[in-house]
């Protein structure tokens, strides 16, 4: 088998194709937009009495990103809601008792008050703060997320009552009955028009400090310039981890970056799309089986797009697709997604998801994905045959046992086994072939 070179571009069915499907996405977005807003008017409104009940919850109006995100998304998963608390996280005494588990979540911390510190006297009190039962000099006691979301449930209940009973928002706009469930997040259910929406609310405490493993990390590329180390500056929050433990939280941050790439030329949100309403149709089956989410499907764009920075990569709707695919095929193969700005953090560990089976649909998908795309049976005269054969999981196996292989070229050698490699840098299709000529033992001529 000779070195792979770039083939000619895909039939011109093929194309269309894909652009039909995404119209059909585009010709939702602004249905979507004005559900969200309508939601989120309803979800605000309930917030402001919550903050007029207890100030020391903060209402954020700040919420574009998560509309322009919502926009983006087929599937249905919760959108996450941030109320910030009203308190001073620099002021704070952040307490680390043990690091991270390795490629499990970020690591826990308790958030204290110390002795010493001023204007945190509403933060003392009991339904909130747990005193500590050590002498301590420094610490008088923590602020516990069990406490708090248990205030914030309590008073997005009463707030809602009031808001129906004043006419604030309109009867059966807000289901609170899933407030009665113990989570580490609150759920409302909103109506908007025909849809419901489901928020998760969540506590979060404001802390603008950076963190050097992210200011560190080498994610400039693919990117606008100077964007990714503004966002970062931008710090963490801190989000419940358990009834006793916070942890960080980098939300805000992934969706300023999604938001960053959206200024780019190219067809980077759009292969989103694709792949979110493929996600929800095919994989998930409507959305009634258990599956990859849209903030998997997120991360993998990120990484897609530090991995594939030429604007060249993006410039083709259905190339661009395959970007992502690539990169998420050997996430499920290696059971490892890395996230973006804490990679040593597997998101994939511990889902609960069936991966084998996941791996198969997207793998079916990649090699035939005329089937999912068709909008109506008039839309599709035939099936090309399959783009690949059997064994390329073996390839696709390869970062697992090399890190190495996480780079361009190695994904450069897998659009090519996809046929959508179409780059005509010479610097990059020798990169492609040395890589190639390393890995074409896996599985004979299938690798």
């Amino acid at each position: 088998m000779s070195a792979p070179s770039g083939p000619g571009p895909a039939p011109a069915v093929q194309v269309s194709l894909w652009h039909h499907y995404l119209q059909a996405i585009r010709s939702r977005e602004a249905p979507r937009v004005q559900d969200y807003q309508r939601a989120e008017n309803v979800l605000l409104t309930v917030l402001e009495r919550v903050h007029a009940l207890d100030a020391r919850f903060l209402v954020d109006y700040s919420r574009d990103l998560e509309a322009f995100q919502f926009a983006l998304r087929s599937s249905e998963d919760p959108l996450l809601v941030e109320v910030p608390l009203g308190v001073d996280a620099e002021a704070l005494l952040i307490e680390e008792p043990g690091a991270a588990e390795p490629g499990g979540g970020p690591a826990s911390c308790r958030l204290g008050v110390p002795r010493e510190g001023a204007g945190l006297e509403r933060w003392t009190s009991d339904d909130v703060f747990s005193a500590s039962s050590e002498d301590s000099a420094e610490c008088r006691g923590h602020i516990v997320p069990s406490k708090v979301l248990r205030v914030l449930k309590d008073l997005l209940v009463a707030a809602t009552v009031h808001c129906k009973h004043h006419g604030l928002i309109a009867p059966g706009s807000l289901n609170a009955a899933s407030l009665r469930e113990e989570q580490l997040r609150l759920t409302l259910l909103v109506s908007s028009g025909w849809r419901t929406i489901r928020f998760s609310v969540v506590p979060v405490v404001r802390r603008r400090q950076r963190l050097p493993a992210l200011e560190g990390a080498q994610l400039t590329p693919g990117f606008p310039e100077g964007s990714v180390t503004r966002i970062i500056g931008r710090g963490v929050d801190l989000v419940p981890a358990s009834a006793q433990h916070w942890r960080t939280s980098t939300d805000h941050l992934l969706t300023r970056l999604l938001g960053a790439l959206g200024a780019l030329r190219g067809h980077r949100l759009d292969s989103l799309s694709i792949l979110d309403r493929v996600n929800h149709e095919s994989w998930r089956d409507g959305g009634h089986s258990a599956g990859l989410t849209f903030g998997h499907l997120k991360t993998v764009l990120l990484w897609a797009s530090m991995l594939f920075p030429a604007p060249e990569d993006w410039a083709e709707l259905q190339g661009a697709v395959y970007r992502l695919l690539v990169v998420l095929l050997s996430c499920l193969a290696t059971r490892h997604l890395p996230h973006f700005l804490q990679p040593e953090h597997n998101l994939l560990q511990d889902s609960g998801l069936d991966l084998n089976a996941i791996y198969q649909r997207v793998e079916a998908f990649a090699s035939q994905p005329e089937g999912s795309l068709r909008i109506h049976v008039t839309h599709l005269d035939r099936t090309p045959p399959p783009r690949i054969g059997t064994g390329v999981k073996a390839l696709l196996q390869l970062p697992a046992s090399n890190p190495a292989y996480w780079a361009t070229a190695y994904f450069d050698v897998l659009l090519d086994k996809f046929q959508v490699f179409n780059i005509q840098d010479e610097d990059r299709i020798s990169a492609m072939q040395s890589i190639f000529r390393k890995t074409r033992t896996l599985g004979g001529e299938e690798s």
